[in-house]
């Protein structure tokens, strides 16, 4: 009975949290993508999307962009959508300070303390801007990525 608690929470907290899959967001957005030709609804799932998309399609395609951005134009409104990648970058250890313990020598009847260098590793955070999408008038005017160098 201690066990099924526990874990009950954590398939509930798994169940509840989800993933944004292709099929969830598709799900979401059933009206747009049923209305879809067959060809469109294919490039959605694998996530290419193209000029003149809605933001539903593009929705449906990547998820939900990590910034949104408005903007007034003489030409009208603009929307930019920014999607970004997050990642860690390991930088080496770091020395943190000691750590102390105490040991008794049965020879001597006496505690002897130790002290032993403590390290930890050291991450930076990073974040890449992976795709930008402009929209004016609810299509997709402009799609920029950047361009990485094989390395």
């Amino acid at each position: 009975m201690k066990i099924i608690f526990p874990l009950l929470a954590v398939l509930l907290g798994v169940a509840l949290t989800g993933c944004d899959t292709f099929d969830r967001r598709a799900r979401q957005k059933a009206a747009v993508f049923e209305a879809l030709a067959p060809e469109q609804r294919e490039k959605l799932r694998r996530g290419e999307i193209e000029l003149g998309n809605t933001p539903d399609m593009v929705y449906i395609a990547l998820g939900a962009p990590n910034e949104r951005r408005e903007k007034a134009t003489p030409s009208g409104q603009e929307m930019t959508w920014v999607y970004n990648t997050y990642f860690q970058q390991y930088e080496g250890e770091f020395h943190a300070g000691y750590r102390r313990y105490v040991v008794f020598d049965p020879r001597s009847r006496r505690y002897i303390v130790y002290h032993e260098p403590v390290y930890t590793d050291v991450y930076s955070e990073h974040e890449e801007e992976n795709i930008r999408i402009k929209f004016r008038d609810n299509r997709v005017i402009e799609i920029e990525q950047p361009k990485r160098s094989a390395s």
